[in-house]
């Protein structure tokens, strides 16, 4: 199988660490578990974070001059499917839609979302972009139950809709964790990420007992990280921007993972931590919950203080460890991801 793989908002070779690219490369790896061939078909970066109009017409303009070339890899590999990855309105896949439509192959979205609400605002190109692309896809993986409700809404008659769990790229468990202290793991940048970061300091100095947290991550809001942590002098420490295994050695040694999840659409951290048999300390938030160890998760709107409630709970009687891992392995590791996604291949009539 020839699959053509796109990943308009981060693609999987991308310099910079995130959870999109993360779950970009887990899905190239998910696609080829069964032997299939992805190319890395573009790696335009479509983002317009500001809703700025002529940085929308410059990049449908980039976009439109690559489809040609291409068009062309495409004929020439024989690609059978066009799989692309997150396409929404700051983001939409603007070359994806077309070059399936000139090869004749199935086109499939993964993490698709509408948001008709952006539709005549400053993202106008950009949302009736996305909307196309999801008008035009046999076949939308969605990662989480929000993002379902606008796709079973507004789906074209005979596209399917399936569900892909989000998932770490590894077919088997880390070690398990034997650790007692907290751990957090985020970038630290300005608006959510910070909003996470400033209410792990209002819930731990609520928090009773002799725990300790450390940080794991950097970026240019380290300074205002560090300003929100400093009530809790002493017993915090800042461990930087970690590579992959020695952010496993960090999971290692925890006890928890803290991490309320303001605006995350599901955040790949808590997979991580889960594997390594971690307890999660988040709040009850949507498409948070779809990834979490099913348990009675404190409401957004009872603030720091049921959060530091629930962490004094979880550090006192955390649920079983190997209840934990065993969630993670049924629902969220690599050889579940690619039989669904070998299912949704097969409904678009890949063989």
């Amino acid at each position: 199988m020839r699959l053509a793989f796109y990943a308009p908002m981060k693609a999987p070779d991308h310099t910079v660490p995130s959870g999109d690219r993360a779950m970009a490369r887990g899905l190239v790896a998910a696609l080829e578990h069964d032997g299939a061939q992805v190319t890395i078909a573009a790696s335009l970066r479509s983002r317009d974070g500001t809703g700025d109009a002529q940085v929308q017409a410059r990049l449908m303009d980039e976009a439109a001059a690559l489809c040609p070339a291409i068009i062309a890899q495409g004929a020439r590999a024989g690609w059978q499917a066009w799989v692309t990855y997150h396409n929404y309105y700051k983001a939409p896949d603007l070359i994806g839609p077309n070059v399936a439509r000139a090869l004749g192959i199935p086109y499939l979205l993964i993490e698709a979302t509408r948001a008709r609400k952006r539709l005549g605002g400053p993202w106008d190109r950009f949302a009736r972009a996305a909307e196309v692309a999801c008008d035009a896809a046999q076949v939308v993986f969605y990662l989480t139950e929000r993002d379902s409700a606008a796709l079973k809404s507004y789906a074209p008659a005979n596209q399917h809709l399936i569900h892909l769990p989000p998932f770490l790229a590894r077919s088997d468990l880390p070690p398990l964790a034997q650790g007692s202290g907290l751990l957090s793991v985020g970038m630290m940048r300005a608006g959510a990420k910070m909003a996470s970061y400033q209410l792990i300091a209002d819930t731990l100095t609520q928090t009773p007992g002799d725990w300790q947290l450390e940080l794991a991550g950097d970026g240019p809001a380290r300074a205002q990280v560090e300003h929100a942590m400093a009530p809790l002098a002493g017993r915090v420490r800042f461990l930087g921007q970690l590579d992959a295994d020695k952010l496993a050695c960090a999971y290692a040694r925890a006890g928890a993972l803290i991490w309320p999840g303001v605006d995350e659409a599901f955040g790949m951290i808590y997979l991580e931590a889960q594997a390594h048999g971690l307890p999660v300390i988040a709040q009850d938030r949507p498409g948070v919950r779809d990834v979490l160890y099913p348990r009675a998760y404190p409401a957004v709107e009872e603030g720091a203080k049921a959060l530091a409630r629930f962490t004094r709970e979880t550090l006192d009687t955390p649920p079983a460890p190997s209840d934990i891992r065993a969630h993670i392995a049924a629902r969220h590791l690599l050889p579940a991801a690619a039989r669904t996604l070998r299912r949704g291949i097969a409904l678009a009539g890949v063989a």
